[in-house]
């Protein structure tokens, strides 16, 4: 397996070696999601994993930090300004998460061909974790809190590489 330069930063090697260990036994794409967040839940790190730079996050908006990247998987986390959100979108791979400060709202969409249809709602708080994996991920997240939010994502991609964790964004109108 080839590694990318980057690497675990202080804090991290019990969360990559787990995470690592169950990518490594080839389960499919939710079960390997849902393995990853399980861990997550006994080992989901706080937001001093971040630089008080790092959680300052960028004036209106969110920003993900990549703390961890190798060829099988990848660890980032995303700090979210209060009210900012992302596009509608999908990944590349599955994806286990976890709620360290904020609330992010997540709406869940089915692609309808034409157009989308909400099929979910769901408040995630600090401590909340979960997981999901293509296809039927396609969600829009914002922080409604008024506080910045920060979460742990885990993806099964090597962030290095290919930079972002969105396969697809969509732009169909919502009924």
């Amino acid at each position: 397996m080839e590694m990318t330069t980057i690497t675990a930063r202080p804090g991290l090697s019990g969360l990559v070696t787990g995470i690592g260990r169950i990518a490594a036994r080839g389960l499919g794409l939710r079960a390997t999601a849902h393995e990853v967040a399980a861990l997550l839940r006994d080992d989901l790190p706080g937001a001093d994993i971040l630089t008080p730079e790092e959680r300052a996050g960028v004036p209106g908006g969110y920003v993900s930090h990549v703390l961890h990247a190798q060829a099988d998987f990848s660890i980032s986390a995303v700090v979210w300004q209060p009210g900012s959100e992302t596009v509608v979108h999908d990944h590349v791979s599955w994806c286990a998460f976890g709620v360290i400060s904020g609330i992010e709202h997540e709406t869940l969409y089915r692609d309808m061909g034409d157009h989308l249809v909400e099929i979910g709602r769901a408040d995630n708080r600090p401590g909340d974790v979960s997981g999901f994996a293509p296809p039927g991920d396609i969600h829009r997240v914002r922080n409604t809190s008024g506080e910045v939010g920060v979460s742990l994502h885990v993806y099964g991609a090597d962030l290095a590489k290919l930079g972002s964790s969105i396969r697809r964004t969509y732009d169909l109108p919502i009924r």
